[in-house]
């Protein structure tokens, strides 16, 4: 063996990877005419994408940021936002971008923790970046992301104008190993401070490679692609898969989801995919404008971020055709857990339909469910999802405790409970957090929610454990009811009394115009213990 290659013959420089921002170059070489992002009436094409690019990061470089600094960035939706995360790519700086709905005082904690040298603001948060001005003595600089912005004046410079200044300069990509930082994408935080998973140049790479082999199949630079979730976290990562292949990015018009607005973008631009989560899928089949807009150009509506209830599944498919692409993954595994693809959609409960699972493994990750000790438990035995493969992120930034629990032998551990039958079908009970335990047994939220969503009349429903003297904990369902039905109290507890043993039924049974949800689309059953209590229903010590 030489010593040159010790190892078996791997050459010194087999971690170099892509530069992500490469990307954007290919597609201005291939198809430098053809639109890559298209924004209320405004179009760019992938040459003047590469163009913007390149002079955002001639700024950023100009202002002195280099590879591994970090930039957070705090906007809604935005061409400039899009151009920001490529540049930095392109720089090898981290991209640190945070849900927009965050208050200042939030920033100020994300700011200081990522260590973020500068700080690019949307006009209209004007209050963020003098509290992040203020209160974060690492961040040099703030800059104004300036599109459809109020008329506010703040930062250093207006973003609009840095890259008039530097637009025709060409920056050229830096050199990056597999394992370098690219986008720090903080977790959602419901319970305790976020945390910062730290994704790679590489991973990424294989992410996409993985979204297109099995979420997106067939995709081309004719396919399009319209964004109805925030681009700081999944959709974010959806769209890299179509930047991947040439097509065009479209952003709804405004921050606010217009669902109606959003149809008619469907049918405009004979959109084939988009990401989403449950929450917002079913908002937007169960509106009016679904029936009106032609939406046959539709392949693939992925949604993510939680499991979908099967009757709201049902209803798309009845709306929407199989279409719809399910797949599980936390921001720390990128999505890249498990998918169930259109063809296995079943819009009808038979015997052999798989009612209740996220999908299979996907290629090139592996999958196990695992007791406390790590030992991988049987088909049908409830264990916690862990994953292996080249889709795990790198580890939590600066956070060896967190990182300490995450791993287990090289295994990520989701902190989602499920069960696997025998053909390798995962079905996700609930988050380890969500399970509360009634008179000794172990009660799983998601299988009583289930039962109770089958109700004509009930739309949504939380169920979680709350503190009781006698049992322990028992159980609360909060629901939302279809819009012109009502259900009492005692009508809902005898309509689920046969559907469920009698341990897991509910002890109350509550009715709210709406379920509190957060900046994504979730609803974080912290948010509604939190609404419980603020509302006089529960205290301390469990039901008033």
């Amino acid at each position: 063996m030489s010593k040159a290659n010790p190892k078996g013959g791997v050459a010194p420089n087999s971690k170099r990877a892509m530069n992500l921002a490469h990307l954007i170059r290919q597609n201005a070489r291939r198809f430098p005419e053809l639109p890559g992002l298209i924004w209320a009436e405004k179009t760019w094409s992938w040459i003047e994408i590469d163009r913007e690019v390149n002079a955002f990061a001639a700024a950023l470089a100009a202002r002195g940021l280099v590879k591994g600094d970090r930039l957070l960035v705090h906007s809604k939706n935005t061409a400039q936002m899009f151009f920001s995360m490529y540049a930095c790519f392109k720089l090898g700086i981290v991209w640190v971008p945070t849900n927009f709905r965050l208050m200042p005082d939030e920033l100020v904690y994300l700011g200081g923790f990522s260590g973020a040298k500068g700080f690019l603001c949307h006009g209209d948060f004007p209050d963020h970046a003098a509290t992040v001005a203020q209160e974060v003595p690492n961040v040099e600089f703030i800059w104004r992301l300036d599109e459809q912005a109020k008329p506010t004046t703040f930062g250093e410079a207006n973003v609009s104008d840095l890259l008039d200044r530097h637009r025709g300069e060409r920056i050229a990509d830096v050199a990056v190993d597999h394992y370098d930082p690219c986008w720090y994408f903080f977790t959602s935080g419901t319970t305790g401070r976020s945390k910062a998973s730290v994704l790679c140049h590489g991973q990424m790479a294989f992410v996409i490679t993985n979204h297109l082999c099995d979420l997106l199949p067939g995709t081309t630079e004719k396919d399009a692609s319209l964004v109805v979730a925030p681009l700081s976290h999944g959709a974010g990562v959806h769209q890299m898969n179509i930047v991947a292949r040439g097509a065009p990015t479209i952003l709804l018009p405004t921050e606010r989801f217009d669902i109606d607005e959003a149809w008619r973008l469907i049918a405009h631009y004979r959109v084939t995919n988009m990401f989403t989560v449950p929450t917002i899928l079913k908002m937007l089949t169960e509106h009016p404008a679904v029936d009106k807009f032609d939406h046959s150009s539709l392949r693939y509506i992925i949604y993510a971020g939680a499991p979908m209830y099967r009757e709201d599944q049902k209803f798309a498919l009845k709306k929407l055709g199989k279409v719809i692409v399910q797949y599980f993954g936390l921001g720390e595994v990128t999505g890249n857990i498990t998918v169930l693809p259109p063809a296995l959609h079943d819009p009808e409960d038979h015997p052999e339909t798989k009612i209740g699972t996220c999908g299979f493994e996907r290629t090139g990750m592996q999958v196990a469910i695992m007791d406390d000790n790590g030992k991988e438990l049987q088909p049908f035995e409830t264990g916690e999802i862990c994953a292996i493969g080249p889709a795990v992120f790198a580890g939590y930034y600066d956070n060896p405790e967190a990182n300490a629990k995450a791993f287990r032998d090289g295994w990520f551990r989701t902190g989602d409970l499920g069960h696997m039958d025998e053909q390798g079908f995962v079905y996700i009970t609930g988050r380890a957090s969500d399970m509360y335990i009634s008179g000794g047994s172990n009660i799983y939220p998601r299988e009583v929610e289930e039962k109770i969503l089958t109700h004509p009349a009930i739309a949504e429903v939380a169920v979680l454990g709350v503190p009781d003297k006698l049992w322990g904990e028992v159980g609360v369902a909060v629901c939302v009811l279809r819009e012109g039905h009502r259900v009492t109290e005692g009508e809902a507890a005898e309509y689920l009394a046969p559907k469920v043993p009698r341990y897991k039924m509910p002890k109350r049974f509550f009715f709210w115009d709406a379920l509190p949800k957060s900046g994504y689309g979730k609803v974080p059953k912290r948010m509604v213990k939190d609404e419980l209590e603020a509302r006089g229903l529960i205290g301390p010590e469990g039901l008033i």
